[in-house]
């Protein structure tokens, strides 16, 4: 089975390839998965629906918004739940064994069935983040071929659905893509495999969650909540309130007049009140809508101060102008917030403005369209990408990647020797992880682009671990005293990639071809 798979800051939503049609995977009686984490004091975790169902009960303690934690993550970040602390890694990929479990319920598949998938992330997404997002899908037991930005996803779904609106003359969209922790604006110009970026830009803490936090400080306004108080409000309670605010918020449509929140869990911190705010919080606080989006319109703002820096920086700063753009996407689940789409439509126009018909699933959706419409992979005399590699960084706290051959290096021709690029280094891993990919775009180092995944390879350093006939068993440990390492990369000119690994001191090596997950 072929997937398209939008792991989300609040939700995360599949789209199942299904002989031209791409539905939705519900999750039980709802489209949506919520992307939560709960943990009770005696060490038990429950993830999804599960855990929105024990978020209130006592001994419990919720994670929302993990994907916004991965941001600036490294493979050792830790978070505090309740009285544990886990690695952030392993939650998403637990979190993802979770979703694979029910997808495959909901399917009715054997536990055994393969799920190929298409994932996405932020288009400003870290190198770390895009490494550990991956790992965990892969540790989930799903089978990655294809990492998109979500961006470009949504773009493959407009093109599947708007193509009339694409020209010679107008061949760009801009997606606004405001999801639940981040916000992405990319300039894309379409083709056959729904969109290459040609310019972005993104705000890393900027979506659904923003609106929340505002929302419930102009609630405490309101209940003239003093600063001694609001600082003693606990992260449980604070999670609490915010819920509410996202449940509320997420109601609104456009003929509504108020908010009506329930904030009667503010009780207990009373004392930090005047009597008359005292006697509000212990029942329903009413906001009227246009107060709310008024707290809000600052936040709108940001994203569109980004939109227009992804327009001015397309194409390498050559830009790109509003009447050269066939459309502006909207997708996002924060989007169909009213204030959004209103805003973009009095400054951009409302014949040009678009919204998905499924802006929570138009990223799950795209990512499935791409699975089923990407194209066979064609050899060059140039490479039309970058190939490399990720390595961690900075003693394991981060992740990078080496560029091993740039985009445009001339190949060898058919009979010549293949392009070789070694490189000599200490290793620092008593197991060598190599996940190689391929991207169109860098940016500050990082790729960019969609994001073509190859075999990974693993390689042992450690002596001891050479009969070893399944190194993704052993545990991954730094070592001080890694052996010297040659890796050669070896290009032919049929596009064929061979990887050998040799330790000097003996001259143990291993050479091994690998190949491309997916189409690229």
């Amino acid at each position: 089975m072929q997937l398209g798979i939008d792991f989300g800051t609040t939700h995360t939503v599949a789209a199942l390839v299904d002989r031209g049609n791409f539905p939705v995977v519900p999750f039980g009686d709802v489209d949506v998965l919520p992307t939560l984490v709960a943990a009770h004091d005696d060490g038990r975790l429950v993830f999804g629906h599960d855990a929105a169902a024990v978020a209130r009960e006592p001994g419990w303690s919720l994670l929302r918004s993990m994907k916004r934690l991965l941001h600036g993550a490294g493979p050792r970040t830790e978070v505090a739940l309740g009285p544990y602390r886990f690695l952030l890694s392993d939650l998403v990929a637990r979190f993802l064994t979770h979703t694979r479990e029910r997808l495959l319920v909901q399917l009715g598949a054997p536990a055994d069935e393969l799920l190929q998938v298409a994932i996405s992330v932020p288009a400003n997404a870290s190198s770390a983040q895009r490494m550990i997002t991956v790992d965990a899908f892969r540790e989930a037991g799903f089978d990655v071929v294809r990492l998109l930005n979500e961006p470009s996803a949504a773009a493959c779904e407009y093109a599947h659905r708007f193509a009339r609106t694409v020209s010679s003359k107008r061949e760009h969209v801009l997606v606004y893509d405001l999801g639940g922790g981040t916000f992405d604006a990319s300039v894309l110009r379409l083709d056959d495999q729904g969109g290459e970026v040609v310019g972005s830009a993104g705000v890393s803490r900027l979506g659904g969650d923003d609106f929340d936090d505002a929302i419930l400080a102009l609630a405490l306004e309101r209940l003239d909540l003093r600063e001694a108080a609001l600082g003693a409000l606990n992260r449980d309670l604070r999670t609490l309130l915010l819920d509410e605010c996202r449940l509320q918020k997420e109601a609104v449509n456009p003929s509504t007049r108020k908010l009506v929140l329930d904030l009667s869990a503010l009780a207990n911190h009373a004392d930090g009140m005047s009597d008359e705010s005292r006697k509000s919080a212990l029942g329903a606080v009413a906001l009227p809508a246009d107060d709310v989006y008024d707290a809000c319109s600052a936040l709108v703002e940001q994203s569109l101060s980004a939109m227009n820096e992804a327009l001015r920086d397309a194409h390498d700063g050559a830009g790109v102008e509003l009447d050269e753009l066939a459309g502006i996407y909207v997708v996002g689940g924060a989007s169909s917030f009213p204030p959004v789409y209103r805003t973009l439509r009095e400054q951009f126009g409302a014949t040009r403005v678009r919204r998905s018909p499924h802006p929570f699933g138009s990223c799950a959706i795209g990512l499935a369209i791409h699975l089923a419409d990407g194209q066979t992979r064609v050899v060059a005399e140039k490479l039309t990408r970058h190939f490399g590699v990720f390595r961690e960084t900075a003693g394991g706290s981060s992740i990078a990647c080496d560029v091993l051959l740039a985009k445009d290096t001339p190949l060898p021709i058919a009979g010549e020797a293949p392009i070789e690029v070694k490189r000599r280094y200490r290793a620092a891993h008593n197991v060598g992880h190599f996940r190689f990919f391929e991207c169109a775009r860098l940016r500050a180092g990082r790729p960019e682009g969609n994001l073509a995944l190859w075999d990974e390879l693993r390689f042992p350093f450690d002596a001891s671990l050479r009969d070893v006939a399944d190194l993704s068993q052993v545990a991954v440990e730094r070592t001080q005293s890694g052996p010297e390492v040659e890796e050669v990369i070896r290009y032919s000119a049929a596009g064929e990639v061979e990887v050998e690994l040799r330790v000097l001191a003996d001259g143990y090596s291993r050479t091994s071809r690998i190949a491309a997950r997916g189409t690229i």
